[in-house]
């Protein structure tokens, strides 16, 4: 007689090394499925001399554990810091597994994950499944604004910034010289847009573009030792923004909207169509209250 087993969910974490002391884990290309758990986000961990530092932690209680497990490994240390760069469930999700006290976010990024948690919760459990098996939200317990702290020997440039979302967090490495840029920046994925303001995602890649750094790691994509991530999003940036104005004026709805032709060069990037078709429906209605007449208000 023979009895069914199930195999163990687990990620398998496969650490890419950036530089000395520095690694990241490779988020899937992909949106969030039951087959990859959620796994999207590009994770970094950092080396000190006080122990690791790990700058997101993943989609789920299990991801965390496993993250956890892994920069203990790869540094010989416990964990001294945990930055949140955002409050995307991706990116934050496996929070549970760290000391709550040790894990730093902006407060607009704390607000955010409070008041949107139970949403996402529901929705990662909806999507995820087995995988987010246990997961809680946990909050943040040390919030930061821009400036510098320095962790066992690590000097970090701490950038509150915004336009993903109502509130992103920037690390630059000065000690290796690595910007780790979180959803700001995407590089050959299409970026998205559920609690973006364009404009001011514009210029906050402005104030990243202007920044001197050796290495960006951005929140999906590839490392690139150049630009290339903050222009690509620029680029697609303006060009949604473009594509649904032009729509609207000439009186197209949201569906023909969505139907639109990106630029050549854009519509190659991995999920260009799939984050265009979303981006319609965030960012088309709110042109719409923006621009339509309230009913029963004189227009003068």
């Amino acid at each position: 007689m023979f009895s069914a087993l199930s195999a163990p969910l687990t990620y398998a974490l496969k650490p890419i090394a950036v530089t000395d002391g520095m690694w990241m884990l490779a988020g899937a290309p992909q949106p969030i499925t039951f087959e990859n758990g959620g796994a999207i986000a590009n994770i970094t961990i950092l080396d000190s001399s006080e122990g690791a530092i790990i700058i997101d932690t993943g989609p789920s209680r299990r991801f965390g554990e496993e993250l956890a497990t892994l920069a203990r490994s790869l540094t010989g240390k416990d964990i001294a810091r945990v930055y949140i760069t955002h409050f995307h469930p991706d990116h934050a999700f496996g929070n549970q597994a760290f000391v709550a006290e040790s894990i730093a976010a902006p407060q607009g990024v704390i607000d955010g994950l409070r008041d949107a948690g139970a949403a996402f919760s529901d929705a990662m459990y909806y999507i995820a499944r087995d995988w987010m098996r246990g997961t809680d939200i946990v909050l943040p317990k040390h919030a930061v604004t821009s400036g510098v702290e320095e962790i066992g020997g690590r000097r970090l440039h701490l950038f509150a910034l915004a336009g993903h979302t109502s509130s992103d967090l920037v690390i630059l490495d000065e000690t290796s010289g690595t910007l780790i840029a979180g959803d700001l920046a995407f590089l050959d994925r299409a970026p998205t847009t559920p609690h973006a303001n364009l404009s001011v995602w514009q210029q906050s890649l402005t104030t990243l573009g202007d920044l001197d750094f050796k290495m960006l790691v951005p929140g999906h994509g590839p490392v690139e030792a150049d630009k290339r991530a903050l222009t690509q999003t620029h680029e697609w940036l303006a060009a949604i923004a473009d594509i649904i104005q032009r729509s609207y004026e000439r009186g197209l709805d949201m569906l023909e909207t969505a139907r639109q032709p990106l630029p050549p060069s854009l519509e190659k990037i991995a999920l260009s169509r799939y984050e265009f078709e979303r981006s319609v429906m965030h960012l088309y209605p709110k042109l719409e209250a923006e621009r339509l007449p309230e009913v029963g208000k004189k227009i003068e």
